[in-house]
């Protein structure tokens, strides 16, 4: 009895300790699962804690739970419009991308560890997947908000890419194991995993919605059915061959994408589960490191890992994308949101748990590239989004709503919004007919309707409200904020109607006119230069201007278009390295033609004097 009770007791502190240190660390702007991490080593036994921990089957056993806790709530709270732009790039980084990370730093691990190759290999398959838990976290937590195609990118990424480092990492154990490498069984066995885990998420994500819609079970349970079937979904998927890790993932993107009861309590209990996971998983795999063992390799581990950040992970990028319409700046942001995290320590213990005679060596090699991804990477993502000129101003200031789902399948909710003083309601700009109070609190009083009229600043009101209506709700509740320069720059110098001709704009302002495209609308236009969906910032060059999508309505349309004057060029993109060939030949072009004039110049010079 007393020496359960003080393992609780060291476990419970552990888990205060990392929530006090992280409201603090938030302040100064530090990744909190590097927060997580540091508790743990400075629990564990080279910390001040002194407490001995070396459970690698445990450890592993509870991270894989903490996982794919995670990675449901990840699917569950992904919207499913996300894949029609993104899905073909995610995947493609998820298989690819992977693959070419694991040989590039197979290599330098060859040459700077001095492994055996297939060992070397083996620390680049661990190292090659994305983190879900520090990509969500840091994107969806992390105050900024990304272009959707860049975020929905790396979102989708981070959730798949998992099977096919697992895979890797396996197949070169038994490899190591065995002393050779069977490509075609890898292949086979890459189908199954990952047909498996397809097929076993959408399974189990129609057996959730089925039993929560048609049970009618009380909302406690349908919290705890929830979590019990994405965790049968996880193992019965990984028992049968498939990739439970994708399938858990697949089943939270079905359930999450329809209808199902009690949907806001099931978000809410989710990231609450998540948080927990994470602060689990990073503490366990604190406590588990001996940072003393670290001196031997700590210099070429270094090496490694930002060889991983600077050449291996945007490599990997910027041939994955070049089929792709991303920009130069959107390549490089997606190549430098590559954080490391659990996955990557827990597919380290594999080795160990495999008996290999470096496998040490390679979980702390391990080890140390992720703290030095979440220093480097972790810390930088909203100061990079910036220079990247990647983030999406606000056109609305603060918002303040309170949701409460309504029992059955009526499809409203209950919104409770306080008016914010600068918000069009207050500045007199009526509520729509569709749009009626049912309760108004102004000065802590409950205000009859009819003397409620007009809604002024600070009132508190109550609605019965279609979720889809919401957004437009918000603009008309939150506050305002006039457009400066920099926002200017994303949405625009002027405001254009998307039922304007491509001829009318050209000959208003004096522009270039393609005959194919003078008949056309704007909004025709943008459906023409991209054909699987466009989103805000979108844009379409006009001789010396650009045109861009600068307001979309709840059905994805075009409701403006805005015009700038002066775009940036082509020379300002950020990092001339990750442009797409075209660019990269115009480049080559300009140069060219620059130093042939010059020549030619110095020839006239010449032949003047």
């Amino acid at each position: 009895m007393e020496e359960t009770s003080t393992i609780i007791l060291i476990g419970s502190s552990l888990l205060i300790a990392s929530i006090l240190t992280s409201v603090v660390a938030l302040r100064f702007g530090t990744p909190l699962l590097l927060i997580f991490l540091g508790v743990g080593l400075a629990a564990g036994q080279d910390g001040i804690g002194g407490i001995w921990f070396n459970d690698a089957p445990g450890t592993f056993l509870i991270g894989s739970v903490a996982l794919a806790v995670i990675l449901f709530e990840s699917g569950f709270d992904t919207r499913v419009q996300s894949y029609r732009t993104a899905a073909w790039p995610a995947f493609t980084l998820a298989t690819f991308g992977v693959a070419i990370t694991t040989g590039v730093i197979g290599v330098a691990a060859h040459v700077l560890l001095a492994l055996p190759w297939i060992e070397s290999l083996l620390i680049g398959a661990v190292v090659s997947s994305t983190d879900a838990a520090a990509v969500f976290l840091l994107l969806r937590v992390g105050g900024i908000t990304i272009r959707d195609r860049v975020r929905s990118t790396l979102e989708i990424e981070s959730g798949s890419n998992d099977p096919m480092a697992i895979l890797l990492t396996i197949l070169l154990v038994e490899a190591a194991q065995i002393g050779h490498f069977e490509l075609a069984r890898a292949a086979l066995e890459f189908v199954w995993e990952m047909g498996g885990g397809v097929l076993g998420g959408v399974v189990g994500g129609v057996l959730l919605v089925t039993l929560i819609n048609g049970a009618k079970l009380e909302s406690g349970l349908n919290l705890v059915v929830s979590l019990a079937i994405a965790l049968f979904v996880f193992a019965g998927t990984a028992a049968l061959g498939g990739s439970g890790f994708l399938a858990v993932y697949v089943a939270g993107l079905v359930a999450g994408n329809v209808h199902l009861q009690g949907s806001q309590n099931l978000r809410r209990f989710h990231s609450g589960l998540t948080w927990l996971s994470q602060i689990v998983m990073f503490v366990m795999l604190g406590l588990l490191a001996t940072p003393s063992g670290f001196k031997a390799i700590a210099v070429p581990a270094v090496a490694l890992a930002f060889l991983l950040i600077l050449v291996a992970r945007p490599l990997a990028v910027w041939l994955c994308l070049l089929p792709f319409r991303f920009t130069a700046n959107e390549t490089t942001f997606v190549g430098w949101v590559g954080l490391r995290g659990a996955v990557s320590m827990l597919l380290a213990l594999v080795p160990i748990l495999g008996e290999l005679p470096n496998g040490q060596i390679i979980f702390n090699t391990a080890f140390i590239v992720v703290i030095v991804s979440l220093l480097v990477q972790g810390w930088t993502i909203g100061p990079m989004a910036r220079w990247l000129r990647l983030i999406v101003p606000p056109r609305t200031g603060p918002v303040e709503r309170v949701e409460l789902e309504l029992p059955g399948d009526i499809g409203h909710e209950l919104v409770a919004y306080t008016v914010h003083p600068k918000s069009a309601v207050a500045r007199g700009q009526p509520l729509p007919r569709w749009a009626r109070p049912s309760l108004v609190v102004r000065d802590e009083r409950v205000v009859p309707l009819h003397k409620a009229r007009p809604i002024r600043a600070g009132d508190r009101v109550y609605m019965f409200m279609a979720p889809n209506r919401l957004p437009l709700l918000d603009k008309l509740m939150g506050g305002t904020r006039p457009l400066d320069q920099s926002d200017r720059e994303f949405y625009g110098d002027l405001v254009l109607s998307p039922d304007a001709t491509v001829e009318q704009i050209a000959e208003m302002y004096g522009l270039p006119l393609a005959l194919q495209n003078a008949s056309r609308t704007l909004r025709a236009l943008f459906h023409h230069e991209f054909p699987k969906g466009f989103e805000l910032g979108d844009r379409v060059r006009m001789g010396g201007v650009e045109l861009i999508v600068r307001d979309l309505d709840e059905e994805g349309e075009i409701t403006s278009v805005g015009l700038d004057l002066e775009p940036p060029t082509p020379n300002q993109t950020r990092l001339p390295l990750l442009l797409r060939p075209g660019e990269i030949r115009e480049r080559i072009e300009t140069w060219w033609g620059r130093t042939a004039f010059r020549r030619w110049q110095g020839r006239q010079r010449r032949g003047r004097g």
